[in-house]
């Protein structure tokens, strides 16, 4: 029987625990998978995930002018001279290039869980395709689901995707997953919320953030569940995507 583990906040992440044959799912749902998916679904051509925003500078000097975008924040503050990470500012603005993107935890737990098997980005928008994926190619392996959380925090969003994945995954599988408690929490979380998702994103503390600088429409748009069949993976720490 396969075994999912939930870790609560990117600074759980064990990267020599991680080494170990096990698959990573991370979410870092307001805002940074979420970026990432969308990102990949409407045409960037690879994601490159950062710490800083001194590491995206240094990692745009060797490419083509026009051929990226420096996209980013740093505590919930647009990097100056960066795009802003939200999904619908950059829908029209990546198409065939290269996103360069640094965020305080999102890009954060993808680095500092690369040592995995293999990561997986998850977002309420792709939810559904990644428990496909999962069943289908890996469904006899370890899976680690990480919640980015914020500056240190256990964020409710995060915690509110886990759970959507694993209905997913739960809901369309004759096999039998060995989920952790804080697994089995993130499921049933999900399942007595999943009416009220939009509410529920605008009323944590980073969509309450998002809603006062009137991003609610970018909230709106990331609470839709399994609309984008696109998973996007890390690959040579460039994230790239998987339909």
């Amino acid at each position: 029987m396969s075994k999912i583990h939930l870790l609560m906040r990117k600074e759980e992440i064990d990267s020599e625990k991680m080494l170990d044959n096990k698959l990573a799912v991370i979410f870092d749902v307001l805002l940074a998978t979420s970026t990432i998916t969308s990102g990949l679904y409407y045409g960037a051509k690879e994601v490159i995930p950062v710490l800083n925003g001194e590491e995206a500078v240094k990692e745009s000097l060797h490419r083509q002018e026009n051929s990226y975008v420096l996209v980013g924040e740093y505590e919930g503050k647009t990097i100056e001279g960066f795009l802003d990470p939200n999904p619908l500012t950059l829908r029209e603005k990546i198409a065939e290039k290269t996103m360069i993107l640094s965020t305080t935890n999102g890009t954060v737990a993808i680095r500092k869980a690369a040592s995995s098997k293999k990561v997986f980005i998850g977002s309420l928008l792709n939810a559904a395709k990644l428990a496909e994926v999962i069943e289908c190619e890996h469904n006899d392996e370890t899976v680690v689901i990480i919640c980015s959380g914020t500056s240190g925090e256990f964020c409710l969003e995060d915690f509110y995707g886990a759970g959507c994945f694993l209905d997913f995954l739960l809901n369309h599988t004759n096999k039998d997953w060995d989920l952790s408690d804080s697994s089995l929490a993130a499921l049933y979380f999900y399942r007595g919320n999943k009416k009220n998702g939009e509410s529920l994103l605008l009323a944590t503390h980073v969509g309450s953030m998002l809603k006062k600088y009137g991003y609610e429409k970018e909230v709106e748009f990331i609470s839709k569940v399994g609309t984008m069949g696109i998973v996007p993976y890390l690959h040579e720490q460039v994230i790239l995507p998987m339909y």
